[in-house]
C-alpha cells in the first residue's frame, strides 16, 4: 500500500462502483468478492446463467446488487447490463474484476489513486504478461490486441485484454453491438475514438491452473475479435483518421500544422520526403474512393510519417480534378493507339475519361510518378534548406 493516497471514502466520493460478472466461477468467486468488500460494497454482481453453485453462493450476499441472466449470454452483454445498473444507482466510475480469482481487490486502491490524480480517464490493469505461469497464447494474444488498438487509436498500451479496468460510465459510449469477450475491445477502442483517455496502470496477476475456470474459446473467440478489428480498422482508415485530421488542422491552423508534422518533425528529411513523393502518388493515381484507406495502409507499412501522406494525397482536391484528368489523358494519348485530343474546357466530359479509360488510366499513373518525383526531391531540397537555416540560425 506504500504510495497509495487511497481513502476509503473516496470510493463514496467519487461514486465508484466495482461490477463482478461472473459465469461458473464457484471456486474463486466467494473469495473475490470478500475481497472486495475490504474496500468498498459497492459491489454489483452480474451472474450471467451460471449451472454450478454459483447462485447459491451468491444467495449469503443479499446485501450486494446483483443480476441474474437466465441463461448464458457473454461477457459483454453482462458487463453491459452492469453499466446499464450501475448509471442507474447514480455511479459515475465503475471498476470492473474478473471473478476467477486472477485479479487482486488489494489494486483497487490504486484505480482510485489514478482516478484522484488524473481525473476522467479509462483504466486499463496491465499484467506484467511475462512472469512464470502466464499462458504463452495469453501472452500473444495481447500483443496482437495492442497493435490492433495502437493502429485504430494511435494510442500504445502495454495490455489492452486485461478485464480489471475502471470505465468512466458518463462518458463511454451507450450503444454497442458486440455480446461477448470481443466487447472489451469495442469498449476501449470507440472510447478512444471519443476522445477519452485510455491509460495502462500496473496491477498484480495470479494464474492458478488449479482454480481458475477460463471460459475464453481460442477459435471461436478469436475469429470474433479479428472480426471486429477488421471493421474497425476499415472505420479507422475511412472515418476516423481522415477526421482526426481535419480537426487537428482546425484546431491548430494551416501554419501551426505544417510546423508541427512536416518542418519539425522526428523523422528524417528522407523519410519525409518519401512520404510526400507516397502521398502525391496516391492522390493522383486513379484509385478513387481508396485514397485514404491506400495512402494510410502504405505509411504504416513502410514505415513513413501517416500525417504527411494523407496531408498530400489530398492534390487531388475539387479544384485541381479538372487540370489532374486533363494531364492524365494528355500524358496517356501519347502511349495510346487511340488517342483523344482535347481541350481543358466545358466540353470535357466525364464520358470523356469514359471513352478513353486506357489512355486515361496509363496517363495518370504516369503523371502520378511524375508529380511524386518531383514533389519528393522539391520536399527534399526545401527541408534540407531549412534544417540548414534552423542551425545556423
Amino acid at each position: 500500500m506504500e504510495g497509495i493516497l487511497y481513502d476509503i471514502d473516496s470510493v463514496n466520493r467519487l461514486k465508484v462502483c466495482v461490477i463482478v460478472p461472473t459465469y461458473n466461477n464457484c471456486k474463486t468467486v466467494k473469495r473475490v468478492l470478500d475481497s472486495i468488500l475490504h474496500y468498498t460494497s459497492n459491489i454489483i454482481i452480474v451472474n450471467d446463467g451460471s449451472t454450478d453453485e454459483t447462485a447459491r453462493i451468491l444467495e449469503d450476499y443479499t446485501q450486494l446488487v446483483q443480476i441474474y441472466f437466465p441463461e448464458n449470454s457473454g461477457k459483454g452483454l453482462a458487463l453491459r447490463a452492469g453499466f446499464k445498473k450501475a448509471k442507474e444507482l447514480n455511479y459515475n466510475y465503475a471498476i470492473t474484476i474478473d471473478s476467477d480469482g486472477q485479479h487482486f481487490a488489494s489494486d483497487i486502491p490504486k484505480f482510485i489513486d489514478a482516478l484522484e490524480s488524473e481525473g476522467e480517464v479509462l483504466l486499463i490493469g496491465s499484467r506484467n504478461m511475462m512472469q512464470e505461469g502466464v499462458p504463452k497464447k495469453s501472452n500473444f494474444g495481447n500483443k496482437f490486441s495492442n497493435f490492433w488498438f495502437w493502429f485504430e487509436t494511435g494510442i500504445r498500451l502495454e495490455d489492452t485484454q486485461s478485464g480489471y479496468r475502471m470505465y468512466p460510465l458518463q462518458s463511454i459510449p451507450v450503444n454497442y453491438f458486440t455480446p461477448k469477450f470481443e466487447f472489451e475491445i469495442e469498449v476501449i477502442v470507440r472510447s478512444a475514438w471519443k476522445g477519452i483517455r485510455v491509460k495502462n496502470i500496473p496491477i498484480q496477476v495470479l494464474y492458478d491452473p488449479t482454480e481458475r475456470v477460463s471460459h475464453f474459446r481460442p477459435f471461436r473467440d478469436f475469429t470474433r475479435i479479428s472480426i471486429l478489428n477488421t471493421v474497425f480498422v476499415f472505420i479507422t482508415l475511412l472515418y476516423i483518421k481522415p477526421r482526426d485530421f481535419f480537426r487537428s488542422l482546425k484546431k491548430k491552423g494551416i501554419r501551426k500544422f505544417f510546423l508541427e508534422n512536416i518542418l519539425e518533425s522526428n523523422d528524417s528529411n528522407a523519410r519525409k520526403s518519401f512520404s510526400i513523393a507516397l502521398g502525391v502518388f496516391v492522390g493522383i493515381s486513379p484509385f478513387w474512393g481508396f485514397q485514404t484507406v491506400l495512402v494510410l495502409f502504405l505509411a504504416v507499412v513502410f514505415k513513413l510519417n501517416k500525417a504527411i501522406s494523407f496531408t498530400f494525397s489530398n492534390i487531388s482536391f475539387p479544384p485541381l480534378i479538372p487540370f489532374i484528368i486533363y494531364g492524365s489523358l494528355k500524358i496517356g494519348g501519347y502511349f495510346s493507339n487511340n488517342k483523344t485530343h482535347l481541350f481543358l474546357d466545358t466540353s470535357m466530359t466525364f464520358s470523356d475519361i469514359q471513352n478513353n479509360i486506357h489512355q486515361y488510366l496509363v496517363g495518370s499513373f504516369i503523371l502520378a510518378i511524375m508529380m511524386s518525383i518531383i514533389f519528393g526531391l522539391s520536399g527534399y531540397f526545401a527541408l534540407t534548406l531549412f534544417s540548414t537555416f534552423k542551425i545556423k540560425k
